[in-house]
């Protein structure tokens, strides 16, 4: 089977500041019609019908939810979506946390996952992939891409919170541009998904914080959420 992947910037869509324009999260304060527009948006730029979008009501938690499509509302209280459904997107939203989008195109499984500092430092990865495996995948044969998060040189986080996720998640301390204590989320999990004997694993390296062209909650406070998505094709 063929993957793919997009990952949304904040433009192009119906919401007003502090949303502007493209936000996709239905829980930030945006106006619900505005959210919906957008929604309905993205569904038409990849070429599917609304009802082939899974989302997810994001906890900071480390649940692994298994969906197939049928499903009448978002997977309630879950941080990653696993599918062996071709067609079915799943859906992650972020402002800084990272987005994780796995796959294993030989077995059609695919997952998608929010992983924020606690639901990294939790093991909402490892759980992802425990029920990619339940559906046949192999880590050697996953594909993962770390998406847009706030990098190390900018997330700043108290010493004892940075040693305590670090314990938990190794290679994510970091040093931030002034030289305070920070985690580089990403750089952790890349870390932990070859040491699950992950195959191929890409990041993409833009900083939320730094790039205004997407979401940060660490820079704005108040704002939209950007989308990861990955879904598998059949191919011919």
């Amino acid at each position: 089977m063929r993957v793919r992947r997009v990952v949304t910037t904040r433009a192009g869509g119906a919401s007003r500041p502090p949303y502007d324009t493209f936000n996709l999260g239905d829980h930030v304060g945006d106006d619900a019609g505005n959210v919906y527009a957008n929604r309905k948006r993205l569904a038409a730029e990849l070429g599917l019908t609304e009802d082939r979008l899974a989302w997810m009501e994001q906890v900071h938690g480390r649940t692994a939810t298994v969906v197939d499509g049928t499903e009448p509302a978002a997977a309630e209280a879950t941080d990653a979506l696993v599918t062996d459904r071709p067609g079915l997107a799943l859906v992650v939203l972020v402002a800084d946390c990272v987005p994780v989008l796995l796959a294993d195109p030989e077995a059609g499984v695919a997952a998608a996952v929010h992983a924020g500092r606690v639901g990294a430092r939790v093991g909402v990865v490892p759980a992802a992939l425990t029920a990619m495996r339940d559906l046949g995948a192999e880590p050697a044969r996953v594909e993962a891409l770390l998406g847009p998060a706030i990098c190390g040189e900018c997330y700043e986080v108290p010493e004892a919170m940075a040693a305590d996720v670090e314990r938990h998640l190794p290679g994510s301390a970091a040093r931030t541009r002034t030289g305070t204590t920070g985690l580089d989320l990403r750089a952790g999990l890349w870390r932990q998904l070859a040491d699950l004997g992950v195959g191929r694993i890409g990041a993409d390296p833009r900083c939320t914080a730094e790039d205004k062209t997407l979401f940060s909650y660490r820079r704005d406070g108040t704002t939209g959420r950007i989308a990861g998505i990955t879904w598998l094709e059949e191919t011919a």
